[in-house]
């Protein structure tokens, strides 16, 4: 007889009908053409990024917008990480962009 096992199977968080998801990903068609859109919750957002909307800092723990054109233009380089309110708000303003020279561009 083998030993009884106390642990669960866990579910991969990521996977459809996996339990309690760690995000949900739609296609989202928009002026500027058709985009993957992933939305982050603030426990799974591990490292800070630099919005293009409004090029200030997402913080870890923060919940954000994860967006990549769904036309086959790009792949996981063309991934954008966006606070929600400026993607919500990208096809009414341009992006705020106020680097100094020498300053990293994100």
């Amino acid at each position: 007889m083998s030993p009884r096992k106390n642990r669960r199977a866990t579910a991969d968080p990521r996977s459809p009908g996996g339990g309690s998801a760690v995000w949900s990903q739609t296609t989202e068609e928009g002026a500027d053409g058709a985009w993957n859109v992933r939305m982050i919750n603030g426990a799974s957002a591990a490292k800070p990024y630099r919005c293009p909307g409004c090029d200030q800092e997402i913080p870890p723990g923060v919940g954000h917008v994860v967006a990549w054109p769904a036309d086959g233009r790009g792949g996981a380089d063309d991934r954008r990480h966006w606070h929600r309110p400026c993607w919500q708000a990208r096809d009414r303003r341009t992006p705020r962009t106020l680097r100094s020279r020498g300053a990293p561009r994100y």
